[in-house]
C-alpha cells in the first residue's frame, strides 16, 4: 500500500504539478482509507466497500465538504491504478459527491483590519520587531490579496520598490504580479530597518526570516498564532479570524468597489473565474445604499419630502 501511495504522490507532483499541500491532503484521506478497508488490498475493494467506508465517516459527523474532498480523493487515487493496470475498473467512479451549498466568504471591513494592526501582541514597543513582522504580513494580505503560504515564504527581493509591484510564485509554481500600497511600501522598509540590526552579521533570502524555523522563514502556524492573538486583543471574535480571511477581505473590498472579476481572478491567482464568483456577494450596507439611490419609490419618497417642506 506504502508503495502505491508513493507512486501516485510521485506522479500527482510531477506529472500533474499539484501543490504539496495538496499532496499532503491526499496522502492523509488515503491512508485513512487503507486503514478502514484493512485487511483489504486497496485493488480488491468493491464500490460497497467504500460506501461503507463513507456510511462509516457520515456516522462520526464528516462535514460535507470534507466527505467531497475524500470521495475526490479515492477516486484519483483508482483512476491512478486503473491507469497502471493494477486494477480493470475504477470501484469509485459510481461513488456521488454530497450536494455542498456554497457559503459567502468571512470577511474583515477596513475598520476591523485597522483595529487588528493597533493591537500590540501583548507587548508595549511599538518598534518591537516581531510586532513589525506581523503589521507588515496582515497589510500585504489585505491590501494584495496574498495567500498566507506565499507571504510567509516572499523572497528578499520578491518586491520592486520602485514600480510598487510583488512578483508572486503561487499555486503550481504560476507566477503573478500584484500591486502594493505606498502605505504598505513604507511599512515593509521601517520593518526592514529594524530586522537588519536584529540579524546582525546574519543573512537570510527570506523578507520574513526565522531561526526557529527549518524552511528558515516564519511558519503559517507562526502568523496564525500572531493573527489570533491579534485579533483577541482588537476585541474582536478570533475564533471567526484566519490568515484566509485576510485574502478574503481584500476581494471583497475590490468587488464593493466594482473592480470587475477577471482582474480580481488575475490578482488573486485563480485558475478558474468560478473560484472567483464566490466574491460576487455584496455587502448589506451597500446593497441598502444603492437600493435609497436608484430604486423609483425611493425618489418618489425623497420627491414629496421636499415638496411638503
Amino acid at each position: 500500500m506504502s508503495d502505491l501511495l508513493k507512486d501516485f504522490l510521485d506522479v500527482k507532483a510531477v506529472e500533474f504539478g499539484v501543490a504539496l499541500n495538496t499532496l499532503k491532503a491526499y496522502r492523509n484521506d488515503i491512508y485513512q482509507y487503507a486503514e478502514m478497508i484493512k485487511p483489504l488490498l486497496p485493488q480488491n475493494v468493491t464500490t460497497e466497500d467504500i460506501e461503507d467506508y463513507l456510511k462509516h465517516l457520515n456516522e462520526t459527523n464528516c462535514q460535507p465538504k470534507t466527505l467531497a474532498r475524500k470521495i475526490s480523493c479515492i477516486r484519483e487515487f483508482y483512476k491512478f491504478l486503473q491507469s497502471e493496470k493494477i486494477i480493470t475498473e475504477n470501484p469509485a467512479s459510481r461513488i456521488r459527491l454530497p450536494k455542498i451549498g456554497k457559503s459567502l466568504p468571512f470577511f474583515l471591513t477596513e475598520k476591523e483590519i485597522k483595529k487588528i494592526c493597533n493591537s500590540n501582541l501583548g507587548k508595549g514597543k511599538e518598534k518591537d520587531l516581531s510586532l513589525l513582522r506581523m503589521r507588515v504580513m496582515i497589510k500585504l494580505m489585505y491590501s494584495s490579496g496574498l495567500r498566507v503560504s506565499e507571504v510567509v515564504a516572499l523572497p528578499e527581493n520578491a518586491i520592486n520598490y520602485d514600480l510598487k509591484q510583488i512578483l508572486i510564485y503561487g499555486k503550481g509554481s504560476k507566477e503573478r504580479v500584484v500591486p502594493v500600497t505606498n502605505e504598505v511600501i513604507k511599512g515593509v522598509l521601517e520593518y526592514v530597518e529594524v530586522r537588519d540590526k536584529s540579524l546582525g552579521k546574519r543573512k537570510s533570502k527570506w523578507l520574513f526570516p526565522s531561526s526557529k524555523s527549518l524552511s528558515g522563514h516564519i511558519t503559517r502556524a507562526g502568523f496564525f498564532k500572531g493573527l489570533k492573538k491579534m485579533a483577541t486583543e482588537a476585541g474582536l471574535d478570533a475564533t471567526k479570524i484566519h490568515p484566509h480571511v485576510l485574502r478574503h477581505s481584500f476581494a471583497t473590498q475590490l468587488v464593493n468597489s466594482s473592480v470587475d472579476l477577471r482582474s480580481i481572478q488575475k490578482l488573486l491567482g485563480h485558475e478558474n473565474i468560478s473560484t472567483t464568483e464566490i466574491y460576487t456577494h455584496i455587502t448589506t450596507e451597500k446593497l441598502a445604499n444603492e437600493v435609497k439611490k436608484r430604486h423609483p419609490l425611493m425618489q418618489y419618497k425623497k420627491n414629496n419630502q421636499n415638496e411638503k417642506v
